[in-house]
């Protein structure tokens, strides 16, 4: 009787013992069959589904339009106090530092993204045109149009096409090139806000903008950024006490990459290692992407700053909490020497053995982070 109380929990185990995992706490939860679920259970998921897409959908466009209107309405600000009080670039630099230092768990505020949007202002001074049309796709495709062309009217043609078909930014990009519009006839009709298609590739890219959820802070709430914050100070702080040859060279570093704007958390010369220390701090617990994005900061240092007699960089990674089987699967496949420091307890470091009595130990950092968190 003990044996049907859960029978799908035995089918996990099972099935992950038949994959041959050996590590614990690894299961491969298996759904019920299809075939098993009652009648009518296809039509009422199918049903749901299409709801949950496009309140989503929905959400995710309001949220674009409130970002892209504040993006106009700073542009404008700039380039009322340019036009009328002589202010030159210089200000948007500082107005970036500023901002990022305000607002630290926000990314658009790069100059470049300010310059953007100064742009934007000037070549939409209708605040109607921009409330109506275009604040209704997202912040890229407008920076699509307007490096593309600069007919405010072809614009206008490209924005409404690309809602109705729901176009990523690269095929808009690419009908743009090829000139659509003296094929089908620019006339502008009149807009009515509408949804893309659910299953268009606009709908897929808007998830994944990364400015988007940096507006709605849902990327990093706000408490884990101030405390993210608050670590950067200790942790800096505490390596340069060290006395072992860190030489501070900056925090939040920029980096522009591929058009899209990165920052390192800390960033450290070891004179004795002769090589750069990128650290980074998350506030919550681990997770696999960091490793991944460590080890890209990781490639970017080498490539951009290393000097050819320097070893390679070396990243370490600190995190509120992890689960050692996750880091190990993370870490799997990894080359770059990356040390995973968790504040409460004991873990094991991956760094070469040649490199870890140079660096702090990874228990001097934790008991560090704890009493700063006392």
């Amino acid at each position: 009787m003990g044996s049907d109380k859960h029978p799908a929990k035995k089918s996990v185990g099972n099935d992950r013992k038949s994959r041959g995992s050996t590590k614990p706490g690894v299961i491969m939860p298996v759904p019920a069959a299809l075939p098993d679920m009652p009648q009518g259970y296809a039509v009422f998921f199918s049903d749901l589904k299409d709801r949950i897409t496009r309140e989503r959908i929905k959400a995710v466009l309001s949220a674009n339009s409130a970002m892209v209107i504040l993006y106009w309405d700073i542009g404008r600000a700039i380039l009322e106090r340019q036009q009328t009080e002589g202010w030159g670039a210089k200000v948007i630099d500082r107005l970036s530092h500023d901002l990022k230092a305000a607002f630290p768990d926000m990314t658009g505020f790069s100059p470049r993204n300010l310059k953007y949007m100064r742009k934007f202002a000037e070549s939409w001074p209708q605040p109607a045109i921009v409330q109506e049309v275009l604040a209704q796709i997202t912040w890229y495709h407008n920076l699509a149009l307007l490096e593309k062309t600069d007919d405010p009217d072809i614009r206008l043609w490209y924005a409404q096409k690309t809602l109705e078909y729901g176009w990523s930014r690269n095929i808009l990009a690419i009908q743009m090139e090829t000139r659509l519009h003296e094929r089908q006839g620019k006339a502008v009709s009149n807009f009515e806000a509408a949804l893309p298609p659910t299953d268009s590739d606009m709908a897929a890219q808007i998830f994944k903008d990364p400015y988007i959820f940096d507006f709605l802070g849902t990327a990093d709430p706000r408490r884990e950024a101030e405390l993210e914050q608050k670590l950067i100070d200790h942790i800096q702080r505490f390596l340069l006490e060290l006395g072992q040859g860190f030489a501070f060279v900056g925090r939040q570093v920029p980096m522009e990459v591929g058009g899209s704007d990165f920052s390192l958390d800390l960033l450290f010369y070891h004179l004795k290692l002769r090589c750069y220390v990128v650290v980074e701090l998350k506030a919550g617990k681990f997770e696999p992407g960091h490793v991944s994005q460590l080890n890209f900061y990781l490639n970017v240092v080498d490539d951009l700053l290393r000097h050819p007699d320097d070893k390679p960089s070396i990243g370490l990674l600190l995190v509120r909490d992890k689960n050692r089987t996750v880091v190990e699967y993370a870490l799997a496949g990894f080359t770059k020497p990356i040390g995973v420091a968790q504040w409460e307890r004991q873990i094991t470091q991956s760094l070469p053995d040649e490199l870890k009595s140079s660096l702090p130990t990874v228990e001097e950092i934790e008991a560090e982070l704890e009493g700063e968190l006392e």
